[in-house]
């Protein structure tokens, strides 16, 4: 029997890389509700009680960047400077440029608006064709933002994390070995009660009860104190949890981001369509888990090549399914936007807990190939 440990983790919104995508997909489809065509690379920069919003913006859309951040703030849940950051009094800095014209004039046409290498993945793990770990993990980060935000653990910060170790057996998923979760908390909440309530009504509410067992381990704030959070305690960064946005490190990463980047980047468009189409070969029942991979030029349309892995579960051959793809999807940037309706405002739906994986987007759609 072939057994072995696999590891992913999930941050809650609050997490200041979090915070940092959640602006700039803010200020991405603030854009997109005023201008369908708008360009828009934006990155965003905490620390401290500071914001620091940079990149290019090529719209006619009117936005007021610094009202956006702040909404944000509040709407996370962040409050004070002295634990966090304070949406009402954190000094904001704007530094936004238009598109490089050099750029321009390649996506104009109709190409790639950068060169790079992008990876769709798909499985039959769990209903929704994601890693068992990160969909554990990311189920996790959501509850704790859950329970504080309606008021069930009321003494939670904005700021989390979650890990879930999954002991695999003959590449099945066959139960959960460890589980760490670190929280912001306030200060007067002694860390025993902490860990009871989270294991109680975290975990136990989130995680299916036949993967637990006498064995599974829970590290809860293992440090013992969480009480400075957000861009106080750590730098906040757009496009710093690519594994986190992805498959949990269970599946390739190009390596480029996806918050703050309208869809002719193909970072993200690309990314988004080839996670459509690996989770419908594997939803068809062409294979039981399935990675694709494309490559893309500045200003050219078509990808360079496209590769794909099916780990030996194929039901047809590896070229079949290629050519299924070519003769059935346009990958040319236009194609990708087109088929997945992704000039509409919905990208701040996407930040938080992941990009695949949630019924409600348009690339997590099962189709017949």
């Amino acid at each position: 029997m072939k057994r072995y440990l696999f590891t992913s983790e999930s941050v809650t919104e609050g997490h200041p890389d979090k915070l940092c995508d959640l602006i700039s997909d803010a200020i991405l489809d603030e854009c997109l509700k005023q201008d369908k065509n708008a360009r828009v690379a934006m990155e965003t920069f905490a620390s401290n009680n500071k914001i620091n919003i940079a990149g290019q913006l090529t719209t006619n859309a009117i936005i007021d960047a610094e009202a956006i951040a702040r909404k944000t703030m509040k709407d996370i849940g962040y409050k004070n400077e002295f634990i966090d950051i304070n949406p009402e009094n954190c000094e904001i800095s704007i530094n936004i440029t238009r598109q490089s014209p050099d750029i321009a004039q390649g996506v104009d046409v109709g190409g790639a608006g950068d060169q790079g290498i992008m990876f769709g993945y798909a499985c039959d793990e769990t209903d929704e064709y994601m890693p068992f770990a990160i969909s554990m993990a990311h189920k996790l980060s959501r509850k704790l933002t859950e329970v504080r935000k309606n008021g069930i653990l009321p003494y939670l910060g904005s700021d989390g994390k979650t890990q879930v170790t999954v002991e695999y057996r003959d590449d099945v998923p066959y139960r959960i070995d460890t589980i760490l979760i670190s929280n912001q908390h306030a200060p007067e909440i002694e860390i025993n009660a902490i860990r009871n309530d989270l294991i109680q009504k975290v975990i136990k509410e989130v995680i299916p009860e036949k993967y637990l067992d006498e064995n599974t381990k829970y590290y809860i704030n293992p440090t013992g104190k969480f009480i400075i959070g957000g861009p106080l305690s750590d730098t906040g960064l757009t496009g710093r949890k690519i594994i986190v946005d992805t498959y949990g490190g269970y599946a390739h990463h190009g390596g480029g981001a996806f918050s703050g980047k309208d869809a002719t980047k193909v970072d993200r468009s690309a990314a988004y369509m080839l996670r459509f189409i690996a989770k419908n070969i594997v939803a068809n029942g062409y294979a039981k888990k399935c990675e694709i991979q494309v490559s893309y030029g500045i200003g050219i349309a078509e990808p360079i090549s496209i590769y794909i892995n099916t780990f030996g579960t194929n039901t047809i051959s590896e070229e079949e399914i290629i050519e299924k793809i070519k003769s059935t999807f346009d990958l040319t940037p236009k194609g990708i936007i087109d088929y997945l309706g992704l000039r509409e405002p919905i990208y701040t739906k996407t930040t938080n807990y992941g990009h695949f994986g949630k019924s409600e987007l348009p690339w997590e759609k099962i189709t017949k190939l």
